[in-house]
């Protein structure tokens, strides 16, 4: 293959395992295809962890940009009041 590099890496007895019983039951056609499928699966899960964690920084600065906080059983209390 053309701009690849070969790599050894080292599992352990039972994800060596894995990696062979999809390679036997034809799931994927080599352990590289495995691996390489695994690495694709990371690299979106990273991904999605960071659009995650960006999402709860906004959402965050928007909660301190909207004022000060009001506990939640005072409000309830207020609400009681104002529709007995």
């Amino acid at each position: 293959m053309f701009g690849v590099e070969k790599l050894s890496v080292v599992l352990t007895p039972e994800q060596a395992a894995m990696v062979h019983e999809a390679v036997r039951t034809g799931e994927y056609a080599t352990v590289s295809e495995v691996i390489r499928e695994a690495l694709r699966l990371w690299k979106a899960d990273q991904a999605a962890h960071a659009n995650d964690v960006e999402e709860l920084r906004r959402l965050w600065r928007e909660g301190i940009e909207s004022g000060p906080s009001t506990d939640g059983l005072t409000v309830l209390a207020r609400l009681r009041r104002r529709y007995e």
